[in-house]
């Protein structure tokens, strides 16, 4: 049995980790929650969400899980630190739990490459303002972004009222010329569900929030990273 432990901001997407038990065999996904209040997609309070004050208590309680791995399953709280700041965060991390331990940001960039990938297009919950600095993230790491397109959702509880149908009408709203996959870069929204239907649909690899989240949280526990009914990231 491979456990993880998933630091999770607020409440809105949360249930995904749960229901991946129910794809993925012999695994446990153990959602502990870093903040209570709002998670407003704005720079400042996301630097707040992702800090090491922040994180550091709920890495603490992870630990006494004894979990395999632990991620911080928040992107916009990770990837406006930039990517030094992202590998600070997990530092911070897996100090506290104890385990190896990475963010939902990073898990995007290894993602990318695992699949021999380069050219992504991305489609972004958060204003302009914010999606800007996962660009610059990307690029940090070697990825070139050929397409951003952002919706303003003011917060993460917001993008978790939003249904499955957004969700691929977004997708396939995306400007994919160049790209070789698509990213939908928010933890709060629910994707698990419809990766078959997004990928079918754009014919290229979609890679989601938490979807890459579980992959790179089980890849660091030791687990293949394979399943079925979880895109081309969980076949490769």
């Amino acid at each position: 049995m491979y456990t993880l432990a998933i630091l999770y901001p607020g409440y809105s997407a949360e249930d995904e980790f749960p229901a991946l038990e129910q794809l993925i065999p012999d695994t446990t996904f153990r959602v502990i929650h870093t903040w209570e209040g709002r998670t407003a997609h704005d720079v400042e309070a996301l630097l707040d969400l992702g800090s090491r004050d922040n994180l550091v208590p709920a890495a603490e309680q992870a630990r006494e899980l004894s979990p395999d791995a632990a991620m911080w399953a928040c992107t916009s709280g990770s990837f406006v630190y930039g990517r030094d700041g992202c590998r600070e965060q997990a530092g911070w991390i897996e100090q506290a739990a104890g385990v190896p331990s990475s963010s939902t940001s990073l898990a995007f960039a290894e993602a990318v490459h695992h699949l021999g990938l380069s050219r992504v297009a991305v489609a972004a919950t958060y204003p302009e303002e914010v999606a800007t600095h996962f660009v610059r993230f990307l690029e940090q790491d070697g990825i070139a972004v050929t397409a951003l397109s952002t919706y303003g959702v003011p917060s993460g509880e917001d993008a978790g009222r939003l249904d499955a149908e957004w969700v691929l009408e977004t997708a396939r709203a995306a400007d994919l010329t160049d790209a070789q996959c698509l990213l939908i870069q928010d933890t709060a929204l629910h994707t698990i569900a419809v990766l078959p239907r997004l990928e079918k649909a754009l014919g290229l690899p979609v890679l989601t929030a938490n979807q890459v989240t579980a992959w790179q949280g089980l890849r660091l526990a030791g687990h293949s990273g394979r399943a079925e009914g979880l895109g081309a990231l969980f076949r490769g």
